[in-house]
This record gives C-alpha cells, sequence and structure tokens, in this order.
C-alpha cells in the first residue's frame, strides 16, 4: 500500500460517521469517501457495513 494512514485504528467520531452517511446516501464512490474522511477505504467499507449503509461502486 503506498498511502501511509497516520490514524491508524482511530475511533470513528460522531461527526466522521454523519459525514459518512451523508456521502454514502448522495451515492458517493468508496474511494472518494475516503478520502473526504481521510480513512482507508478498508475502514469507511467495514463502518458503513456495520451501520447497514451500502456505498456505491464504479464499474
Amino acid at each position: 500500500m503506498s498511502e501511509k494512514f497516520e490514524r491508524h485504528r482511530q475511533p470513528w467520531t460522531p461527526a466522521e460517521i454523519q459525514k459518512l452517511h451523508t456521502l454514502a446516501r448522495k451515492g458517493m464512490a468508496l474511494k472518494a469517501i475516503a478520502k473526504a474522511l481521510t480513512r482507508s477505504e478498508e475502514s469507511v467499507k467495514d463502518r458503513a457495513r456495520a451501520d447497514g449503509l451500502s456505498i456505491a461502486r464504479l464499474h
């Protein structure tokens, strides 16, 4: 992995969760959401799954 995330294993803040829900509802792609939240795609995907959100996939 070329990108390093300084915030490794940080807990999600309520503001981040709210932003995740908003961006997911707008239909943004996983990569864009991860960048907006400065989190890894894996982290965003796991959190979205835990919250029952579906994230748009780019084909």
